[in-house]
């Protein structure tokens, strides 16, 4: 499907704000459980959703916040999959931590811790910034026309620069010329 031909759909985009909720969830509970779930003697919601537990001045508040950022960087790779669009990257990021910001507040209270925001905002950077990177270099990634060529090529050489005729399926009458320089 080309890009500028898609309509609306708020239910694949309520899908994919679910679908890239729950994969950071499931992610953030992976490096919790490899992090945290090492030093303490039972993992809970508490480590996911109250903001006391993200703080600098323990190592458990390190794993913590190790397992937040890597979460965040793995976040930017699942819109690589879902979204798949650079210009929507920052949507979805903010909307992911807009909706973890109130389960938080939800289960915890307001954060007030300032670890907890400038964590919190730093996961968002990344997760935008580097999913709109990913998502970039896909769009600009060259579209493979392998299939669509016949083998039968004729390739002149004048200095640097070489032309191309390939020649094309029968059914296409068709030639291209290319121009390398």
């Amino acid at each position: 499907m080309f890009y500028g031909a898609v309509v609306w759909d708020p239910w694949l985009i309520l899908a994919q704000i679910v679908c890239l909720q729950c994969l950071y969830y499931l992610t953030l509970g992976v490096f919790l459980g490899i992090f945290v779930g090492t030093r303490v003697s039972r993992l809970s919601l508490v480590y996911f959703f109250d903001f006391a537990t993200v703080t600098a001045s323990t190592v458990t508040g390190w794993c913590v916040i190790a397992s937040i950022l890597l979460s965040s960087l793995a976040g930017a790779g699942y819109m690589l999959y879902l979204i798949e669009r650079a210009k929507k990257c920052l949507d979805f990021s903010a909307t992911l931590y807009i909706i973890h910001l109130f389960l938080c507040t939800l289960y915890g209270g307001w954060p007030s811790s300032i670890t907890w925001w400038v964590v919190n905002v730093t996961g968002l950077a990344v997760m935008a910034l580097l999913g709109e990177y990913l998502c970039i270099r896909r769009e600009l990634r060259e579209i493979p026309i392998t299939r669509l060529r016949s083998s039968k090529r004729i390739k002149l050489s004048y200095g640097h620069v070489i032309l191309t005729l390939v020649m094309r399926i029968p059914r296409l009458q068709t030639t291209r010329l290319r121009l390398c320089l």
